[in-house]
C-alpha cells in the first residue's frame, strides 16, 4: 500500500521546479527514510565534552562565635567537595569551550573530559550569570581540537532537524534526535534574554551546556533548560540560540572582563490583546515603549511611550525579551533599523547601539558602625550599574550592591538591588549623603527603599 504512495510524491517531486526555500524535503522513498545519522555524529561528537565541575563549601556555622560558645570542638568546620555535570561544546580548534554558566557557577577546579577519554583542566575566560553562558579554554598545550562551527539561528526554522549532544545523568555521551519545535520562546529559566530554540530531542539533567546541531555540523543552540515535572525529558527543549552564542565567544576572545549589552534608554512590556486593539496593531506581538530616559539613544531616536517596536532590521520582534536578543546580537557600535508602530501607523528609526554611559562615579562606599546599613556595599546609580544590576535605567539614586554574610543589614533583611529612596526624612541621592546622615547617628531610623518596583518602609532604633 505504501508503494503506490511513494512512487506519486517521487513523481510530483520530479515534476515540479523547486524553489530555492522549498529545497528541504520530507523522504520520499524507503530508502531515504533509512538513512542515518552516523555520519553526521561521527563528524561533531568529538568537539562536545563532559564538563566536571567542583567547589569547596563551608558550612554556615564556621568561624561564628555563638555556634564555637554553644557547641565547642563537636561542630565540623572542614569544608566539604561538591561536583556538578554538564556539558560543553569546543569552538576552536586552541580549546575554547562554551557551556551553561550554571555548570560552572562558584566552581573551584574544573575538567573536561573529550570523547575519547583524555582529561585537561580549564579556566574560565568569560561568564554571565544573566545569560547563563560561560566560556572556558582547555589548559593544554598544542591545541589541535576538533571543534563545531557556529551557525546561523536565524536560518533555522520549525520543523528543521536536529540532534542534542550532551552527558545526561552522567551516562556517557550521548545523541538524541528531533525537530525544531518554536522559535523565540521566552519566560523560560532565569536568564536574562528569555529567547530560546525549542526542540522535542531528548535533553535531561548533564545536557545543560551541550551542543544542539543542524543537519550541516554546525552549532546553532547550547542546550540549556527543559520543561518537566519529574526531572526527565518531556519533550520540551529549550537551547540559546547560536547567533548569542557568537557575540559571546568574541567578547571572550576580545578580552573583555564581563559582556556588555547594548544601552537603549527606554523600559518595555509586552503587547496585549486588549493592547493590541487599541493600539491598531493586528496581533498582540511586539514590544511596548513604557518609559524613555532623558536625553537617551531611545529619544533621541524619536521614541516616546505609546510606542511598539514590531521588528529590527526586517526581523520580527514578538516581545520584550526578543527585542532584548536581537539588539544584543546586532552588536555594539551599530545601527539598527527599528520598524516601529504608532497608533497602527509603521515608521522606521534609526537606533545606534552603545555601552550605557557612567553618568556619575559609583562612589562605593562599604558601611560600618552602629547602624542599619553595617554591612552593605552601596553605589550610586547609573545607567551603567543599572544594566548590570537588572535595574530600570530610569532609576536613581544610591543602590546596594552586596550584603556581608551575617552583617546587620543582612539581619535587618536588606538585600542586593534595593534602591535606598529616603532615610529620617532626607532623600538619598548620593553616597555621600548617605554616609553624612549616618554620621550624624541618629536615635531611630525611618529607612525607605525600593524594591523591585515596590516601596518599603522601615523602621529601626
Amino acid at each position: 500500500m505504501l508503494r503506490p504512495v511513494f512512487a506519486l510524491l517521487a513523481a510530483v517531486l520530479a515534476v515540479s521546479p523547486l524553489r530555492a526555500e522549498e529545497t528541504r524535503q520530507v523522504p520520499g522513498t524507503t530508502a531515504e527514510m533509512q538513512l542515518s545519522f552516523a555520519p553526521l555524529v561521527k563528524k561533531t561528537a568529538k568537539a562536545v565534552v563532559n564538563v566536571y565541575a567542583d567547589k569547596r563549601v563551608t558550612p554556615f556555622y564556621s568561624n561564628d562565635p555563638f555556634f564555637e560558645e554553644f557547641f565547642g570542638q563537636q561542630m565540623p568546620n572542614r569544608s566539604q567537595k561538591q561536583s556538578s555535570l554538564g556539558s560543553g561544546v569546543i569552538v576552536s580548534s586552541d580549546g575554547l569551550i562554551v557551556t551553561n554558566n550554571h555548570v560552572i557557577a562558584n566552581a573551584d577546579d574544573i575538567r573536561v573530559a573529550l570523547s575519547d577519554g583524555r582529561e585537561f583542566p580549564a579556566k574560565i575566560v568569560l561568564k554571565d550569570e544573566r545569560l547563563d553562558l560561560a566560556v572556558m579554554r582547555i589548559q593544554a598545550p598544542g591545541g589541535g581540537f576538533a571543534f563545531l562551527p557556529v551557525g546561523d539561528s536565524d536560518a533555522v526554522e520549525v520543523g528543521d532537524l536536529v540532534l542534542a549532544i550532551g552527558n545526561p545523568f552522567g551516562v556517557g555521551q550521548t545523541v538524541t534526535s528531533g525537530i525544531v519545535s518554536g522559535l523565540a520562546r521566552n519566560r523560560i529559566g532565569k536568564g536574562d534574554f528569555s529567547f530560546f530554540i525549542q526542540t522535542d530531542a531528548s535533553i535531561n539533567p548533564g545536557n545543560s551546556g551541550g551542543a544542539l546541531i543542524n543537519m550541516a555540523g554546525e552549532l546553532i543552540g547550547i542546550n540549556t533548560a527543559i520543561v518537566s515535572s519529574g526531572g526527565g525529558s518531556n519533550g520540551i527543549g529549550f537551547a540559546i540560540p547560536g547567533n548569542l552564542v557568537k557575540v559571546f565567544i568574541a567578547a571572550a576572545e576580545g578580552g573583555e572582563q564581563g559582556f556588555t549589552r547594548p544601552y537603549v534608554g527606554a523600559t518595555f512590556e509586552p503587547v496585549t490583546q486588549d493592547m493590541a486593539e487599541a493600539l491598531g496593531l493586528k496581533v498582540a506581538r511586539g514590544a511596548l515603549v513604557t518609559k524613555v530616559v532623558p536625553d537617551g539613544p531611545a529619544q533621541k531616536a524619536g521614541l516616546t511611550p505609546g510606542d511598539v517596536i514590531v521588528a529590527v532590521n526586517g526581523r520580527a520582534v514578538e516581545h520584550p525579551d526578543a527585542l532584548g536578543y536581537r539588539l544584543t546580537t546586532a552588536g555594539l557600535g551599530t545601527t539598527v533599523k527599528l520598524t516601529v508602530s504608532d497608533n497602527g501607523t509603521a515608521r522606521e528609526v534609526d537606533l545606534k547601539l552603545a555601552r550605557a554611559p557612567e553618568s556619575r562615579p559609583k562612589d562605593e562606599r562599604l558601611i560600618d558602625g552602629r547602624n542599619p546599613f553595617a554591612g552593605a556595599l552601596v553605589a550610586n546609580l547609573s545607567p551603567r550599574l543599572a544594566e548590570t544590576m537588572q535595574i530600570p535605567s530610569e532609576m536613581q539614586g544610591v543602590v546596594v550592591e552586596d550584603i556581608a554574610r551575617g552583617s546587620p543589614a543582612a539581619r535587618l533583611g536588606f538585600v542586593p538591588r534595593d534602591i535606598i529612596v529616603n532615610v529620617n526624612g532626607v532623600d538619598i541621592d548620593s553616597t555621600e549623603r548617605l554616609q553624612a546622615l549616618i554620621d550624624s547617628s541618629p536615635d531611630f531610623w525611618r529607612v525607605e527603599i525600593d524594591r523591585d518596583g515596590r516601596r518599603i518602609r522601615q523602621f529601626f532604633r
